[in-house]
C-alpha cells in the first residue's frame, strides 16, 4: 500500500522552517504543532492550577510514556524504565549484571558505534575486555558479525543503524546468532526509533537502550531502557534512588528493597517534563498507518540515489540502508555545503560525507530543490 502524504496533511502537522527545507532527522526531529499546547495541559497546568501537588498527575504523563514506547515495540509497557540518555542507562545496566562485571568480561561492539557507548561501557567496566568490529568492514553483513561472534564473548552491542555511515545492521539475524552462542544482547535504537521496525516480542534482544530526540520527534531527555523480564532478577543496579524502591513512599532509610520490574533502574526524583513531550509526540507516531514513515522516507531516498548514483556512499538496499542518505562530492564538497547552506536546506557533515535524512514532513519538493542546489553548485 502507497500513501501520499500531502493528502493527509502530516507535513502540516509539525513545526518547519518557514524557508529552506530541513532534512536533520538523524539529529533532532522536528515538534509538533501542537506539542505546547499538550505540554501545558499535562505539565504547566497541573503544577499551577491543582490545590494538590501535581505528582500523581505527572507519574501517568510517564506511564502514558511507557505506554507509547510498549506500542511502538510491541512489547509490555511495564518493561520499559524511563531514563534521561543512552549512556546513564547503559552504565546503569552493565554495572548491575553479574556476568558483565566479572573480570574476565568480553565485550563486542562495532568502531561504527556512536563513541558515547564505548566511552560509557569502557568507564563503566575498566576490568573488560574489548573487541571491535573494524570500521572498513560491511557492518550490514551477517557474515562479518558471524565471523566476530563466539561463545567467549559475555555482551554483543548492536546499534539498529549507525549514523555517521548510514548503515543498517542485521540486528534480528545478530540477536538471534547471540542466543545460540549463550551471549547478552544490547541493542541501541536511538538512530532508528520510529523509522525502522523492531518488534521486541519476536527479535527478543536481553536488552535494549534507545531515546526520542530523532524519529520520534520528542526532543532531548526523554530515553529508555528495556529489560528482558528473564533477566530482571540477575540485575542489581548500583545507581539507584527512592524510585528504585519496591515501595518508594515506604521512607524507611533502613530498608532498601529493588522494585520487582525494570523500574529498579529508575533512580531518585525523576525528570517529568521530556516524557510529557515524548509521550505525545510517540502517541502521534503510532497513530500513523504501520510503515508509513520508513516507506515515505525510502521513497525520497530513491530520489537521491537516482540524481546521485555516484556520489552516494551509504547503502542503497532498503533492508541495508538507513533514514540517511550520505553523499561525498569531493574537491566540489565545500560548495556543495555552502550552495545548501544559502539556500537553508538544513544538513550536516560528517568524516564520509553530507548527511541528509527525509522525514514524514519532508516531500518531493524538498528534494527536489535539494538536487538542483547541489547540481547548480558541484
Amino acid at each position: 500500500m502507497t500513501f501520499n502524504i500531502a493528502s493527509h496533511g502530516y507535513k502540516d502537522d509539525f513545526c518547519l522552517p518557514e524557508q529552506g527545507s530541513y532534512l536533520l532527522s538523524h539529529s533532532v526531529g522536528r515538534p509538533l504543532k501542537s506539542a505546547q499546547q499538550a505540554f501545558s495541559e499535562d505539565f504547566f497546568n497541573p503544577w499551577q492550577e491543582d490545590n494538590a501537588e501535581p505528582w500523581q498527575h505527572w507519574l501517568k504523563s510517564i506511564e502514558l510514556f511507557q505506554s507509547a514506547l510498549g506500542q511502538l515495540f510491541n512489547h509490555s509497557p511495564e518493561c520499559f524504565c524511563p531514563q534521561v540518555n543512552l549512556s546513564s542507562a547503559l552504565c546503569k545496566l552493565v554495572m548491575s549484571h553479574p556476568r558483565l562485571t566479572k573480570p574476565s568480561a568480553k565485550i563486542l561492539m562495532s568502531e561504527l558505534d556512536f563513541p558515547s557507548m564505548g566511552y560509557a561501557l569502557r568507564q563503566a567496566l575498566p576490568q573488560c575486555q574489548f573487541v571491535f568490529i573494524p570500521n572498513e568492514l560491511d557492518i550490514t553483513s551477517l557474515e562479518v558479525w558471524n565471523r566476530h561472534l563466539s561463545e567467549e564473548l559475555d555482551l554483543v552491542f548492536i546499534s539498529q543503524v549507525y549514523s555517521n555511515s548510514g548503515q543498517q545492521a542485521p540486528v534480528n539475524s545478530v540477536v538471534a546468532a547471540t542466543k545460540q552462542l549463550g551471549v547478552l544482547s544490547v541493542v541501541d535504537v536511538a538512530q532508528s526509533a520510529g523509522l525502522l521496525a523492531l518488534d521486541l516480542t519476536e527479535t527478543e534482544p536481553d536488552f535494549m537502550v534507545g531515546s526520542s530526540v530523532k524519529w520520534l520527534c520528542s526532543g532531548p531527555g526523554a530515553a529508555y531502557l528495556w529489560v528482558h523480564p528473564k533477566q530482571i532478577a540477575d540485575c542489581e543496579p548500583k545507581d539507584v534512588g527512592w524510585f528504585s524502591h519496591e515501595n518508594p513512599f515506604e521512607f524507611d532509610i533502613h530498608q532498601f528493597r529493588y522494585h520487582h520490574g525494570v523500574l529498579r533502574f529508575w533512580g531518585g526524583t525523576p525528570s517529568v517534563a521530556p516524557f510529557v513531550l515524548a509521550a505525545h509526540s510517540i502517541h502521534y507516531i503510532n497513530r500513523l498507518p504501520i510503515g508509513l514513515i520508513r516507506q515515505h522516507n525510502l521513497r525520497l531516498l530513491s530520489m537521491l540515489h537516482n540524481a546521485f548514483a555516484a556520489q552516494i556512499v551509504s547503502p542503497k538496499e532498503p533492508s541495508q540502508c538507513s533514514g540517511t542518505a550520505i553523499l561525498q562530492f569531493g574537491d566540489g564538497q565545500n560548495r556543495v555545503i555552502e550552495a545548501l547552506k544559502a539556500a537553508k536546506i538544513s544538513v550536516d557533515v560528517r568524516s564520509l560525507g553530507i548527511r541528509v535524512s527525509p522525514h514524514i514532513y519532508n516531500d518531493e519538493a524538498d528534494i527536489e530543490q535539494l538536487i538542483a542546489v547541489i547540481h547548480n553548485a558541484a
